[in-house]
């Protein structure tokens, strides 16, 4: 009798073991990802309000005492307002032009079979899988032989080269979703070609063009390499590229990069809290019916 019992009363709490880790472990594991994911930006915040001092004493303490004189002091510079500016007008730009430009290609891929279009879609996603480091130099060199380097309108060129290739691939998976009953019934209805596509398509299209922006939008606002390599003067710089001129020679006034990249990830922030949703649906929408 006992030997039957123990391996019951051992499968009994190996069962209660199972029940007892099942919901616990997977939920762990995510709250370690979480605070890993979230500590560096709460770690940004309150070392923006440390003293150099204090900072470097204990880089990872909390301040003693709250010290906004590094927002006074940045934000008196007019350089920070100027670094602003030029990464809102490259991002403005270059979000637009994605967006533009993914709309119509995604669509003549996604709807009309023509030589070359498979060649063409793939080339587009090749796009994706190089990486953009290992073309700095081609890129510069390119730039500056045309002209085109040291310009207010230089980033917004490869901005948009590079951020086409994951947006077509996004607008193409949903315009496929969309019947095409709804454009055959638009052409009875004597609506044209170019009224079908942004009257009647793009509107249907607007989950997956919103998700496209976003995604384009955090791109290109904290874009950096390309304003490294193509921008020189100081009055062309954009936010990041800017953080760097508190970076000296043999000391760094790190408070106030912090304070700069502070300021900087707080609109980009603000949009991811309250487009989040979107971007999952979107991209969710893309995957199911696709």
């Amino acid at each position: 009798m006992t030997t039957t019992k123990a391996p019951e009363k051992e499968l009994r709490t190996y069962s209660s073991f199972r029940r007892f880790t099942t919901p616990i472990l997977p939920n762990l594991i995510m709250l370690v990802a979480s605070i890993s994911f979230v500590y560096p930006v709460v770690w940004i915040f309150y070392s923006s309000v440390k003293t150099q001092r204090e900072f470097d004493g204990n880089p990872i303490s909390l301040p003693t005492s709250l010290h906004f004189d590094n927002y006074a002091q940045v934000l008196g510079d007019g350089n920070l307002l100027n670094y602003m500016f030029n990464t809102l007008r490259n991002t403005a730009i270059s979000v637009f032009f994605i967006l533009l430009f993914s709309f119509v290609i995604g669509y003549f891929l996604a709807r009309f079979r023509f030589r070359g279009r498979g060649a063409m879609y793939g080339l587009f996603m090749l796009g994706m899988l190089v990486p953009v480091h290992a073309l700095l130099v081609p890129l510069y060199i390119l730039f500056s032989k045309v002209g085109l380097t040291d310009k207010w309108y230089s980033v917004p060129f490869p901005n948009i080269a590079f951020g086409m290739p994951i947006a077509i691939f996004l607008v193409s998976a949903y315009i496929t979703t969309i019947p095409r009953e709804i454009e055959e019934a638009a052409a009875i209805d004597g609506a044209g070609f170019t009224r079908t596509l942004f009257r009647i398509v793009m509107p249907l299209a607007t989950p997956i063009l919103v998700t496209v922006g976003i995604i384009s939008f955090f791109n290109c606002w904290n874009e950096f390499s390309f304003s490294l390599v193509l921008l020189q003067h100081k009055e062309l710089f954009s936010l990041p590229l800017g953080m760097t001129m508190f970076k000296g020679v043999y000391q760094s006034d790190y408070p106030k990069m912090m304070t700069t990249m502070a300021i900087s990830i707080f609109p980009a922030l603000l949009i991811y809290v309250a487009f989040s949703k979107r971007i999952i649906q979107g991209m969710m929408a893309g995957a199911i019916k696709g």
